[in-house]
């Protein structure tokens, strides 16, 4: 008895919703029809030019800021990383950096966490370019118990490594991608340095694999899009030489980080 009420409640606000909404939309059509031509014309004009939020929610400015952020944080990643001379002279050799200010873990296993970072190779006079983002999916080994969230950052060794990031908008970095991933955690125990260099500031993130695989790592068009305001794709914000001020903190870090000298052979 009292679910046949509720249902014939439900059933009744939902009539009189509806009825509203139909008499709302009969309205309104009254009053478009009643405005002349040019006003309709020029009320549809200054809709089309309000900006539009996008399909997250965020306008272009926001994520104009939201990439400013995502810059400032990697500076601050790699000023922690500069501190280890091990991975100071990583960076001294490296061919590229790709920076994840935070990357959470939402359950443990494959697939399970994510996060979105920043890219900046070197060019051809060893000096460290513009920046493009990427998000990242999920870790093949690691998140181990406990293990929320932490920065990471990917150290790419030759431009072999590079041209993944440069040539595909979705991609892993693995073994399966003809990419060795070494975690920088073990190379202190003895590894030899592979293609790229994993490491992370939480402990326990890669977990004791002498190798990890990194899967999912898309280009964060919009983002990007946002930070030059205007469209480009990957590679065209990747090799860009325009000055671009926004990422000049980040540059510093990775100069002071990789002491002028130059880059790493392929």
């Amino acid at each position: 008895m009292i679910d046949t009420k509720v249902h014939t409640a439900g059933g009744a606000i939902l009539g009189r919703v509806i009825r509203r909404r139909a008499l709302c939309c009969g309205a309104a059509a009254l009053l478009l029809a009643a405005l002349p031509a040019g006003a309709a014309q020029d009320g549809r004009a200054g809709a089309q030019a309000t900006p539009a939020a996008g399909q997250d929610g965020t306008t272009e400015a926001q994520r104009k800021d939201a990439a400013g952020r995502r810059l400032d944080d990697a500076a601050a990643v790699v000023r922690t990383m500069s501190a280890t001379p091990a991975l100071a002279e990583l960076l001294r050799m490296a061919r590229g950096v790709y920076i994840v200010p935070l990357y959470g873990r939402a359950a443990l296993g494959v697939g399970a966490a994510g996060g979105s970072g920043v890219l900046l190779t070197r060019h051809a006079d060893s000096h460290w370019g513009n920046p493009a983002f990427f998000t990242i999916g999920g870790l093949s080994v690691g998140l181990q118990a406990g293990v929320e969230s932490g920065p990471i950052a990917l150290l790419l060794m030759n431009q072999k490594a590079v041209e993944h990031f440069r040539k595909r908008n979705n991609f892993s970095l693995s073994a399966d991608a003809g990419l060795t991933v070494v975690n920088f955690a073990r190379m202190k125990q003895g590894s030899t340095a592979g293609d790229v260099v994993a490491w992370s500031g939480a402990k326990g993130l890669f977990g004791n694999a002498a190798t990890v695989a990194l899967n999912d790592i898309r280009y964060n068009e919009r983002l990007t899009h946002a930070h030059y305001g205007k469209p480009v794709t990957a590679q065209q914000a990747i090799d860009s030489s325009a000055p671009d001020p926004r990422a000049e903190a980040l540059r510093a870090a990775l100069g002071a980080g990789a002491g002028g000298s130059t880059t790493a052979s392929d």
